[in-house]
């Protein structure tokens, strides 16, 4: 929020809050002072609503003709790039006597979804003759703001602002997203997207450590069970690995249909009593096990960190992401669902949400 300066801030929690739970992390927003919310679709959009939500939401993503009932009847903000999809808004905003907000989304290089610079401003002033919606907002994001090289930022930002100068009656532009924000705070305008950024990370190894983050998830399980193996046995799925050794065997009851990638079979580590232990063998969809053979005292329900810190230990969801070729982005959207979110106060469990449970909190909550 200091970042961003005047600016507003629209708390960016699309993929159920980039794995951490969207309405405990949008709540917290919220009490922490974002002034409205961004999802990527209508039905993001609609579980916030049925959560308690009531501030607004702008959808950033593509929404069907088919969704505009939907749109006007839960008060959300949709992205529009069509005039096809401003007469429909139209209609369902007229039949209820309602002024229905909408943004535009330019696309300056990103190539994947929006309007074309030439093509906006026509589009703009043929919505903004619709008596029942309101061209509320105009941004664009970036393809490269997380990277060292900074020059193509700069040309979408030049010919955004070259777009906008053509709309001076929008009154809400924004193309501010993490990166940005730590990189070229100026960028903010009216209004700023913090993304990962929200959630204690930084998009790159590139963007500025200006403002210190530090990440609010820890993904945690337990040893379910203790197993000893002979030197020559095997674990898991394609007897992959073998013991050299006797060995003592933890199962852990976190699979790649948790969100643990199956990429860290025989490669990755996690956490018991403040020791890195690695996965042996294949992960599977519901387990996978780790040699704890050199783990003093390891007990059955002892806990089991696979993201996160213990003790002087921590696996970060980078290092993952790098043992698994991608971006900490992926490893934190693919938490599923079906792993409950325990949501903390200063260590104290304020919250909870799980498959079976929606939100159910003592208080407002921060995850954790």
């Amino acid at each position: 929020k200091r970042q961003a300066g005047p600016a507003a801030v629209a708390a960016v929690v699309k993929a159920n809050a980039y794995g951490h739970g969207a309405l405990g992390a949008a709540r917290t927003a919220l009490e922490a002072g974002a002034d409205r919310l961004a999802v990527i679709c209508v039905d993001e959009g609609e579980q916030l609503r049925r959560g308690g939500v009531s501030v607004p939401i702008l959808v950033m993503g593509h929404s069907s003709v088919g969704e505009a009932r939907r749109i006007v009847e839960l008060e959300l903000t949709p992205t529009v790039t069509s005039l096809e999809m401003g007469h429909a808004l139209a209609r369902e905003a007229e039949a209820v006597a309602v002024r229905q907000p909408l943004h535009l989304k330019v696309d300056t290089g990103l190539n994947r979804y929006g309007v074309t610079p030439q093509e906006v401003v026509p589009l703009a002033e043929a919505l903004r003759a619709i008596p029942s919606l309101q061209v509320e907002g105009i941004f664009t994001h970036f393809a490269s703001a997380d990277e060292g090289d900074k020059r193509f930022t700069l040309e979408q930002y030049t010919t955004f602002r070259g777009v906008v100068e053509k709309l001076p009656w929008v009154p809400i532009r924004h193309v501010s997203n993490t990166a940005t924000l730590l990189d070229r705070p100026e960028m903010s305008l009216e209004m700023a997207r913090p993304g990962v950024g929200m959630y204690g990370l930084y998009p790159s190894p590139y963007v500025s450590r200006s403002l210190s983050l530090r990440p609010v998830l820890s993904l945690k399980s337990r040893v379910t069970r203790l197993t000893g193996v002979a030197p020559g046995d095997s674990v898991s799925y394609g007897r992959t690995w073998r013991a050299n050794r006797p060995s003592t065997i933890a199962l852990v009851m976190c699979g790649y249909a948790d969100g643990l990638p199956r990429l860290l079979s025989n490669r990755g580590s996690m956490l018991v009593r403040g020791r890195r232990v690695p996965i042996v063998g294949r992960v599977c969809m519901d387990m996978c096990m780790v040699d704890v053979t050199d783990v003093p005292d390891v007990a059955e329900g002892d806990e089991v960190v696979v993201i996160g810190r213990q003790g002087e230990a921590e696996i970060t969801a980078e290092e993952v992401a790098e043992l698994c070729g991608t971006i900490s982005y992926e490893i934190l959207c693919g938490i599923s669902a079906r792993v409950p979110r325990l949501y903390l106060r200063e260590g104290r469990p304020v919250g909870v949400e799980s498959l079976t449970t929606p939100l159910v909190q003592e208080e407002p909550v921060s995850a954790g």
